[in-house]
C-alpha cells in the first residue's frame, strides 16, 4: 500500500463506502511477511509497510539470493503491490525471476528487472541523467531504470566528458531545465564538478569503476567527487546507480508526494 492508496481508503471510510472493520483488515496486511526457507528459519522477511513510509516498495537486491528464494520473495512482493524493482540480476537469478514473474521486464545493461502493474500513469518530468562516457553508461541506466520505476521520466544524455566538452555545452539547454541531475563518471570523476558549476541544481554525482591502473576500482573516482568545488555537488558510492535514482526521484517529487 502506498499513500495514495491509504488515502482512497480513508476517504471509502469517511464516506461511509467502507465499514471500518474492513478498513482494519486492509491495514492488517501491511505486516511484515516472514518466508521460510529449507530449513524452515526465516529465509526473508518482507517489508510490506515501506511503500506507504517510504513511497516506494522494498527493493530487492539480487545477488547472496539463491534463484528459488528471488522467485519466493518477488512473488509475495507483487501479492500486495503493482510495483517491483530487483536490482543487480544476472543468470540463473534472472532465469528463475522471469519464469515466475511473466510480466517482468528485464533491462539488460542495468541489470535490473522491473514490474509495473495497474493503470498506466505519465512520468514526472525534471530528472536528467547524464554521462561521461559510453562505460559508465550500464551504472546510468541503473540509475534510469530505478527513476522511471519510481515514477519519473527521466532525459538522458549520454557520453558528454570533459574530453570533449563541446559535447556537455550542446546540450546545455536540457541540462539546466532539469529539477536534479545525476551525474556518471569514471577516470578522473570531473564531469560532475563541471556540470555542478553550470546549474543551480542538486547534483548527485556517481563515481564509476571505470578506469586505469590506480584508480582503485572507483576509489579514487570516488575522492575526487568528493573532493569537488562545486557546493552542489553530493556523491555517492562507486557504481551505485540505483541509490541515485532513488534519491533523485525523492528530490524531484517532493515531499508531499505518495
Amino acid at each position: 500500500m502506498d499513500r495514495a492508496r491509504l488515502l482512497a481508503l480513508l476517504a471509502s471510510v469517511k464516506a461511509g463506502d467502507l465499514d471500518i472493520d474492513a478498513a482494519a483488515a486492509a491495514l492488517a496486511h501491511l505486516e511484515p511477511s516472514s518466508l521460510p526457507g529449507a530449513d524452515g528459519a526465516p529465509m526473508a522477511v518482507v517489508d510490506h509497510h515501506r511503500a506507504l513510509r517510504c513511497g516506494f516498495p522494498e527493493v530487492v537486491y539480487a545477488p547472496g539470493k539463491t534463484p528459488d528464494d528471488l522467485a519466493r520473495i518477488a512473488r509475495e512482493i507483487l501479492g500486495r503491490s503493482e510495483r517491483l524493482l530487483v536490482t543487480r540480476c544476472e543468470g540463473a537469478a534472472l532465469a528463475a525471476l522471469l519464469a515466475a514473474v511473466p510480466d517482468a521486464v528485464h533491462h539488460v545493461r542495468a541489470r535490473a528487472v522491473t514490474v509495473t502493474r495497474g493503470p498506466a500513469r505519465a512520468g514526472r518530468v525534471g530528472v536528467a541523467i547524464v554521462t561521461a562516457g559510453t562505460a559508465d553508461v550500464p551504472v546510468a541506466e541503473e540509475a534510469r531504470v530505478t527513476a522511471e520505476a519510481m515514477g519519473e521520466a527521466p532525459v538522458v544524455i549520454y557520453d558528454v566528458g570533459v574530453a570533449g566538452l563541446h559535447r556537455l555545452l550542446a546540450r546545455h539547454d536540457a541540462i539546466r531545465a532539469a529539477n536534479v541531475l545525476v551525474v556518471v563518471a569514471g577516470m578522473e570523476g570531473a564531469l560532475a564538478s563541471v556540470v555542478g558549476g553550470l546549474v543551480d541544481r542538486p547534483v548527485i554525482a556517481v563515481p564509476t569503476s571505470a578506469g586505469y591502473g590506480m584508480n582503485l576500482a572507483g576509489v579514487t573516482t570516488l575522492l575526487a567527487m568528493m573532493n569537488a568545488c562545486a557546493p552542489n555537488v553530493s556523491v555517492v558510492n562507486v557504481d551505485n546507480g540505483f541509490g541515485a535514482g532513488y534519491v533523485a526521484s525523492l528530490v524531484n517529487r517532493g515531499p508531499s508526494a505518495g
